[in-house]
């Protein structure tokens, strides 16, 4: 199953709801190509939806980094939800959760953003 995106607005956060695989080649440049969009939109809180992901190779989470920095370099901030299975474990396996904030409630995931502009 090819990866896809679909971005839909929570309040002022763009919620991108990733299914499929997040592989080399397609998957990979659909993130990269979402992201790139969105801060082109001017959108710059973004909360990526795992939860229908079944897969991410290492080109997968290449992206994921590089996402983080583009919205990190454009003054936003990037957030992961519902990781589970086995992309949950490779991002444990390689520490990524160390750099995204990681949610099972897209609630809280959506009060984390609020939370933090007002700290």
């Amino acid at each position: 199953m090819s990866c896809k995106a679909a971005v839909r607005q929570a309040g002022n956060i763009a919620v991108v709801d990733l299914s499929g695989r997040i592989t080399l080649g397609d998957g990979s440049g659909l993130v990269r190509n979402t992201i790139k969009d969105l801060l082109n939109q001017g959108r710059k809180d973004i909360l990526l939806n795992l939860q229908e992901v079944t897969y991410m190779d290492s080109a997968g989470l290449g992206e994921l980094v590089g996402a983080y920095a583009s919205v990190t370099n454009a003054g936003g901030r990037i957030k992961l939800l519902n990781a589970q299975g086995r992309v949950s474990e490779v991002l444990t396996i390689t520490k990524l959760y160390t750099v995204f904030e990681n949610f099972t409630e897209e609630a809280a995931a959506a009060a984390s953003f609020t939370a933090a502009a007002g700290a």
